[in-house]
């Protein structure tokens, strides 16, 4: 995992690969708001095969005829997967609106409807409570084995927890670049932004692709654009507002505002989350060498609610920390994040001060509607009713997490291994 360094457990490790088949790779949203069957909300728990969660919402938003911002979701779940999740139309209050969403089922590249009801309440980012996965470990040459080995670490684990690493979804894979487009905006350099995210070739991608991104680089936009595929189709937004921009002279700082604003929200804000992500994972590699499920003198602690704890004793910390009541933070650079007290805090700054980056430099006045100001984040989150089954394919886990957190970072400690 990117940026992530230090390991919980001890066990050498089974190997293996995971997402031989996307349908190896299943997660189940575990909900929060259930939909009551009545009001002015369309709510589908839709089941989707190798795609975002915002691509299938920009297609039923097309499909229906109406504006992206009516569509909500609690999460964004994996691509390279079989997953399972809430999506909310708000305001489809006529019989007729109903209608019209059922008519997609079936209609929506590779995402089925499983439930189509109506609910009171929009559905908003972070509206979960935790995940499920089911996830197969192929390549093993001692399955039974493995599976002892597995099981033992995923039981270490549930009494420590998991270090709480972002992981290689929130970079992108296999062009690892969604941090470094944070990085320049947060470095205030706008063109440099828009420039790694439609340009920059990466090796690891078609060639009609990286003809496409060298035309970019070279500056033949129309050229550019005419090469490109469509899986770059965030890419073709972008240098649509820049061509347009173009005709009426060179281009500026407010062309390259606008080609950013082409993007949906979410993945506007992502940009600047994912270097916040990457300096977090660094945070936490340190964190976790000084004891992942240890109370360090000077720690941030933050309760289930992620609400600060205070005016407790060392003893009384480590109590919640035991039981998972409580857990010690890291900080998600920004503005305003506080940082923590003795070694814990001296440590975070070291962290900043080895990117040459101030708390400041997250405010992107260019841009303030991405800048952050930042927030503890826990260093670890908890795994619970976790299993390693052997199958004739391999080594089939099974747990369910915390909102937020990622299921490589479980297979991390399992595999010992990097985990895409």
């Amino acid at each position: 995992m990117l940026n992530a360094n230090s390991y919980v457990t001890d066990e050498k490790g089974i190997g293996g690969t995971i997402r031989n088949r996307y349908e190896d790779f299943y997660v189940e949203e575990i909900p929060e708001v259930i939909p009551t069957g009545e009001g002015p909300n369309v709510y589908i728990w839709i089941e989707k095969l190798g795609r975002t969660t915002l691509d299938v919402v920009l297609d039923i938003a097309r499909d229906l005829h109406i504006s992206r911002k009516r569509m909500g979701f609690a999460g964004m779940k994996d691509k390279k997967a079989l997953t399972r999740q809430w999506i909310c139309i708000s305001n489809m209050d006529s019989e007729e609106q109903f209608n019209q969403v059922k008519a997609l089922d079936g209609t929506i590249y590779k995402t089925d409807f499983l439930k189509i009801v109506r609910g009171r309440k929009k559905l908003r980012m972070g509206q979960l409570k935790g995940n499920k996965f089911k996830i197969l470990i192929r390549d093993l040459d001692d399955i039974e084995g493995s599976a002892d080995v597995a099981n033992n670490v995923l039981k270490q684990l549930e009494v420590t927890g998991v270090p709480n690493y972002f992981g290689w979804q929130r970079f992108g894979k296999p062009r690892t670049n969604t941090h470094l487009v944070g990085e320049a905006l947060v470095e205030n350099d706008l063109a440099k932004a828009v420039g790694r995210y439609i340009g920059n070739p990466s090796e690891e991608e078609s060639q009609e692709n990286q003809m496409a991104r060298q035309a970019f680089d070279d500056g033949n936009l129309e050229e550019s654009l005419n090469l490109m595929g469509k899986g770059m189709r965030y890419e073709k937004m972008m240098i649509k507002e820049l061509i347009k921009d173009s005709k009426k002279g060179e281009l500026t700082d407010r062309s390259y505002m606008n080609a950013l604003h082409a993007l949906p929200k979410p993945l506007q804000r992502m940009f600047v989350h994912a270097y916040q992500s990457y300096l977090f994972n660094e945070a936490v590699s340190n964190r976790v060498a000084m004891g992942i499920n240890k109370y360090v003198e000077g720690d941030i602690i933050i309760d289930e609610e992620e609400h600060i704890v205070r005016d407790k004793t060392p003893d009384e910390f480590q109590e919640l920390i035991d039981n998972f009541k409580a857990s010690p933070t890291c900080p998600l650079y920004g503005t305003k994040v506080p940082f923590a007290g003795g070694e814990v805090g001296e440590m975070e700054e070291n962290v900043l001060k080895k990117y040459d980056l101030e708390k400041s430099d997250f405010e992107v006045p260019k841009m303030p509607r991405l800048g952050s100001h930042g927030l503890r984040r826990s260093m670890r989150f908890q795994v619970w009713d976790a299993s390693a089954i052997p199958t004739d394919d391999g080594v089939l886990c099974e747990f369910s997490i915390n909102k937020g957190s990622y299921a490589t970072a479980v297979l991390r400690e399992v595999m010992k291994k990097d985990v895409v």
